[in-house]
């Protein structure tokens, strides 16, 4: 892939832009192969290997420049917009609906937030496509001084984007390097996204996680429901849940379900895919993913956490608990490898790459862990 961007020296986010694709993934699983040397009796399964372009289903830009001419994309070295509305790793939906969006900030008089003067009031543009082709979008904003002139032109906006199903307006007043607040306003009567990967259907609502990548992403669950499937567990915790994603895709007759995650959106819209799949043996509750063991502990578990890891807390939980199976999906394999060693009684048994970023030097790695032996004494209940 060639990005004008990148050869500009504007924007150098994708690091390896410009290596050959084959070389990338390569790279990737040699890395992950280093860092996981220790669990040498593991199967290495092929990679899964993504489209090198166009494959973003989130578009998160900042917007600098003017009233009249806003930018979309990145501020460069002294804070000001730089425009990436062609960025050639998003999904070619996004980048068709940056010129209407663009458009509608000047009608509306979204007047772009000058960073050096803390001026302005629109942030960041978050424009998400489904499987589908529709789209949520999230103006952050720094006050709500322009709900009204949003409302009174967002008619116009969703006319001439016909795939626009989500608004909402998030709300950022401090003036800090984050991408958007706590507090969201929905504009339209819809307030989820229905992203459907094979027979799953999930709802994405504004803030809640979804991977950038949905043919990966729809790969990795696809790859947990053949693992747990093959163990045929009675019971299955889904730790760091999200919207659901892989506690929908590993539901089956018989088989009980349960989704933690401290995030109330998220729980809400899992709990809307579970009840419009009839799934009664699935449940999804808002707390803490460390409560695990004890009498109660699940056959099998399946963790998704973020860079940092597990943690020593719940890598313990795990390791004193009676769970014969963990699933573990990890965006870093430094704290993965750092968690599987702590984990000495779970035993890398399978190891596939994903690769849910290409141009960049990350990727996605899924283990199967299975127990060789029991804990010694009591397990904790966390």
């Amino acid at each position: 892939m060639r990005c004008d961007y990148f050869d500009a020296g504007v924007c150098r986010s994708c690091t390896l832009m410009g290596v050959p694709y084959d070389a990338q993934l390569a790279g990737k699983v040699t890395h992950a192969e280093q860092l996981l040397a220790p669990w040498a009796d593991a199967e290495w399964l092929p990679p899964m290997a993504s489209r090198p372009e166009a494959f973003r289903n989130k578009a998160k830009m900042v917007v600098g420049g003017t009233l009249e001419a806003p930018t979309l994309g990145i501020l460069d070295t002294e804070r000001r917009g730089v425009d990436l509305s062609g960025c050639g790793v998003l999904a070619e939906g996004l980048r068709a609906a940056f010129p209407a969006i663009a458009a509608f900030i000047t009608r509306a008089r979204l007047m772009p937030y000058d960073v050096p003067a803390r001026r302005g009031e629109l942030k960041n543009v978050l424009l998400t496509e489904s499987p589908d082709g529709r789209l949520m979008l999230r103006l952050v904003l720094r006050s709500t001084e322009s709900l009204s002139r949003i409302r009174k032109h967002l008619p116009g906006l969703l006319a001439e984007l016909p795939r626009l199903a989500v608004v909402s307006a998030n709300l950022l007043p401090e003036h800090k390097a984050v991408l958007e607040g706590e507090m969201e306003v929905p504009l339209t009567a819809d307030e989820a996204l229905a992203m459907r990967l094979d027979d799953v259907v999930l709802h994405l609502r504004p803030g809640s996680f979804f991977q950038t990548n949905t043919e990966v992403a729809a790969g990795l669950y696809r790859q947990a429901r053949e693992w747990i499937d093959e163990l045929a567990p009675a019971s299955v915790w889904d730790l760091y849940c999200g919207v659901g994603g892989f506690a929908l895709h590993v539901a089956a007759p018989g088989r009980r379900v349960l989704g933690i995650e401290t995030s109330a959106a998220a729980v809400e819209s899992a709990r809307l895919s579970a009840a419009e799949a009839a799934l009664a043996d699935v449940a999804f509750e808002v707390g803490d993913a460390t409560a695990v063991g004890g009498a109660d502990a699940p056959d099998a578990v399946i963790v998704n956490p973020p860079r940092r890891g597990l943690g020593a807390e719940l890598c313990a939980t795990l390791e004193a608990s009676t769970v014969g199976t963990v699933v573990y999906s990890s965006c870093n394999a430094e704290s993965l490898a750092r968690d599987l060693a702590a984990m000495p009684s779970l035993r890398a048994r399978r190891i596939r790459v994903f690769d849910m970023f290409p141009q960049t030097g990350h990727y996605e790695v899924m283990v199967l862990l299975r127990r060789v032996r029991q804990p010694q004494g009591p397990a904790r209940t966390s």
